[in-house]
């Protein structure tokens, strides 16, 4: 470190983008309704009851697996519990999605929205579509990116951009919006602040918001 210090300089980006416009960042918490509640609940108590006997029974390293999916399930109920139960339970989150996104679009701004899990998109999608609002979606199989991209920075029509967090979190300039939507939380911080200057990067002249949606009561808040 002592022979390499001379040559490594490291600026922030607010010391060397003096001219960027500011940056809000909010988190919003949501209550679940009550049936997602009361699945969330349901599958809770049984991963409360069955984590300690798999660990007993195979060891911490042997029930890796199982803890994950633990995590995962308790993650997707929170945040798309359509998923889980054939669309008979509607998520709260996405019912406060549409409010802000919908608010944001009649005030003539443009929207990122980035999610984790891919039935997300579809439930989003469906609204927007309902709505008769213009987007473009992007998840790993998505094969031409650019066009995407070119499409949501040039036409005014194309006002929403639907985006996983690893695919879009890197690596694109969408500075034609200038608010943004964390629809659920990832455990890396640096990856949603990465997401988040998708959009506050060179070539942005609109102050830009970014909203974190979170599950009130589940393991996203924890």
């Amino acid at each position: 470190r002592r022979k390499i210090y001379p040559f490594v300089l490291r600026r922030l980006k607010r010391e060397v983008l003096k001219e960027l416009p500011d940056k809000t960042e909010q988190t919003l918490f949501v209550p679940m309704t009550e049936d997602q509640q009361r699945l969330y609940e349901q599958r809770r108590a049984y991963y409360a009851n069955e984590i300690p006997r798999q660990i007993q029974e195979k060891g911490v390293a042997g029930s890796q697996f199982f803890v994950f999916q633990a995590l995962n399930e308790l993650r997707q109920i929170a945040s798309i519990p359509e998923a889980l139960s054939d669309g008979r339970i509607e998520s709260s989150k996405s019912e406060l999605l549409a409010e802000q996104l919908f608010d944001a679009l009649a005030n003539g701004h443009k929207a990122l929205v980035f999610v984790n899990f891919l039935a997300a998109i579809e439930t989003i999608s469906s609204k927007l579509e309902q709505a008769g609002i213009g987007y473009v979606s992007m998840t790993g199989a998505t094969r031409d990116r650019q066009s995407l991209v070119d499409r949501f920075q040039q036409d005014p029509d194309c006002r929403v951009f639907l985006l996983t967090l690893k695919t879009g979190g890197s690596g694109l300039n969408l500075t034609a919006a200038d608010t943004i939507f964390l629809y659920d939380p990832w455990w890396n911080a640096a990856a949603e602040n990465q997401a988040i200057d998708r959009a506050h990067r060179i070539g942005q002249s609109n102050k830009v918001h970014a909203y974190r949606l979170i599950a009130q009561g589940s393991i996203e808040e924890k």
